[in-house]
């Protein structure tokens, strides 16, 4: 029987207007879900017209302008349904979900169903059926005293998966799947024994206990910078009184 990172996975990957979760926009989206590895994707895309600016420097990482969204986007109720949809369905059919960096691309499709649907992740998807891999806190965990940065691109080269095209959102959702395919196969005496749904509990431990340490990195480096330990998706913030 093959293992877990050998079997069907699908991977949720969004450009941004920029990296708030609380304020910034989804410009474009994709769902990809491989039945094995190796079989051909399912590949689902989404191009948003946000109705807020886009900054240049957010086109400058991802090439979508204000002005070929507001042309071919469509507006983003629907889109945010369909998403969420589809989540849903990978959920329901057990799934697992592969997000690179999970808190920022969960939490603001949370934030995007918020405001244009008057709803929440939770309500389309089971917080308690949910099972999401994060290659970042994967990677992180299993060869955590490696230096140098763990971007996707860089996640990408060290585990010898193409990413064609960087931040096309159905182009880096294949590359981190790929990503955890090659990362399972990479550490199989530690991970073949333990299902999907045992990972995402483990995860969210090992993601504030990450978060943790690069807290206090930045306390000694003077920064005042916050880190979020929540995974895989951050609580909404107090209205403001």
């Amino acid at each position: 029987m093959s293992c877990w990172y050998e079997g069907p996975l699908a991977a949720f990957d969004t450009e941004t207007t920029g990296v708030d979760v609380e304020s910034d926009r989804i410009v474009s989206a994709a769902l990809v879900v491989q039945d094995t590895a190796g079989a051909r994707p399912r590949v689902s895309r989404w191009l948003v017209n946000p109705g807020v600016p886009v900054p240049e420097a957010a086109t400058a990482v991802h090439g979508l302008t204000e002005d070929h969204l507001q042309r071919t986007g469509r507006w983003p109720a629907p889109v945010m349904y369909e998403i969420a949809e589809l989540l849903a369905e990978q959920t329901v059919a057990g799934r697992p979900l592969v997000v690179m960096n999970a808190p920022f691309d969960l939490t603001l499709l949370d934030r995007e169903l918020r405001r244009h649907r008057a709803s929440s992740l939770a309500r389309w998807v089971d917080p308690d059926a949910l099972v999401v891999l994060d290659p970042r806190v994967l990677d992180k965990h299993l060869d955590r005293y490696r230096k140098g940065r763990r971007t996707l691109t860089d996640l990408c080269a060290h585990y010898e998966v193409s990413l064609a095209e960087a931040h096309d959102a159905a182009a880096d959702a294949l590359a981190a799947l790929e990503v955890v395919r090659a990362l399972g196969r990479r550490f199989a005496a530690r991970l073949e024994r333990l299902s999907p749904g045992e990972l995402h509990a483990l995860q969210t431990g090992w993601h504030a206990a990450q978060a943790r340490g690069l807290q206090a990195w930045f306390a000694r480096s003077g920064q005042e910078e916050t880190v979020d330990p929540a995974w895989p998706l951050r609580p909404e913030l107090p209205a403001a009184a």
